[in-house]
């Protein structure tokens, strides 16, 4: 027969050490009510005992919350399969950065429309929401505005659409473009087509093409783009536009992404079609995503600091939550050097 494992209670405590329960919850509180030498003999008897506070139970009992709840927008169809390895990336930030501030995080993915839920902090399961996700999923971010207007406490990556008006940390996206272009230009490349969006909803997209546009138009050339097509995922639509540029026949030898998938998916097709990257096609995404390591040839890339994001984020709400009307956050990036746009192969005279 199995001895089923002992489990001590604040009573446990108590009697070990000759006090009454709620002097235990005082002294193991933090009360300074307690004398010294009390909460020493509690806490070595919580110790001997292998006593834990049931922390959640605690700050219900006591009014007050630690907790983020941490809502990942996904397709409506539900299938993460799709989903832009960037938000997981993005999610570790933000679990990191309350864990730094012992606060804890409940993580949602949503998507299907009858699914939405934003009852973690009427429930009083959370302080607030941080929200991030696909910016296609319209019917999910409406929802979410809504609860914001409601009175939920809510903060999102990268303000996906101009009617929605949630506090936002994003990129330094005219910084972190400005760079890409910059870079490619410096290696060589002169016909350099922006794969992505210039007016859409995802807000980060449209301020990339802008400072893509700026920086070619300074150097004296003209700024083209090919747009994605809709409802597919990032690398597919990346796929899908190398395809099409190849297809109209316009001679391009760079291409600035708006994110790292779209830009693994064009290096795929590319490499079908026999074109080298980087000797024929220079190409630089955005976002750092890990695969882009792994790619051959290894993707050049913005990267955002994900630790900076993710702390941002976390000041952010909670600084809504306490009532604040702290500025809109800017996360610094960088620029990642790796194989995919070292330079042209100069041809032969």
């Amino acid at each position: 027969m199995v001895k089923q494992r002992f489990r001590a209670t604040s009573y446990d405590v108590a009697e070990a050490a000759g006090v009454s329960q709620s002097t235990v919850s005082r002294a193991l509180s933090g009360d300074p009510i307690v004398a010294a030498a009390t909460r020493e003999r509690i806490v070595e008897a919580a110790r001997r005992l292998n006593y834990h506070i049931d922390s959640s139970a605690s700050r219900m009992r006591s009014g007050r919350l630690n907790t983020i709840a941490v809502v990942v927008i996904c397709p409506e169809d539900e299938d993460v399969r799709a989903f832009n390895p960037f938000h997981y990336a993005l999610l570790g930030g933000i679990c990191a950065a309350a864990s730094a501030r012992g606060m804890e995080t409940i993580v949602s993915f949503q998507g299907a429309p009858d699914r939405l839920d934003d009852h973690f902090e009427r429930s009083r399961r959370a302080i607030g929401m941080i929200v991030f996700g696909t910016s296609e999923n319209r019917a999910a971010w409406d929802y979410f505005q809504a609860s914001a207007d409601d009175g939920c406490h809510v903060v999102c990556w990268g303000a996906p659409a101009p009617a929605h008006e949630l506090p936002w940390v994003r990129a330094d996206n005219h910084g972190g473009a400005r760079a890409a272009v910059e870079h490619l230009l410096d290696h060589g490349y002169r016909r350099i087509v922006y794969v992505g969006e210039a007016d859409c909803p995802q807000r980060q997209f449209a301020e990339r093409y802008d400072a893509y546009a700026e920086t070619l138009q300074a150097a004296g050339l003209a700024p083209r783009i090919m747009t994605l097509e809709p409802g597919l995922s990032r690398h597919e639509q990346g796929r899908r536009a190398a395809a099409a540029l190849l297809e109209a026949g316009e001679p391009f030898d760079g291409l600035f992404t708006a994110c790292d998938d779209i830009a693994l998916g064009a290096m795929a097709l590319l490499e079908e079609r026999g074109l080298n990257v980087p000797g024929d096609v220079g190409v630089v995404g955005f976002d750092g995503v890990k695969a882009g390591q792994f790619s051959v040839p290894p993707l050049t890339t913005i990267e955002p600091d994900f630790a900076v994001a993710g702390k941002a984020l976390v000041n952010r709400l909670q600084a809504l939550v306490d009532g604040e009307d702290g500025p809109q956050g800017r996360v610094p990036v960088r620029l990642v050097v790796r194989g995919s746009a070292l330079g042209r192969v100069a041809t032969p005279a």
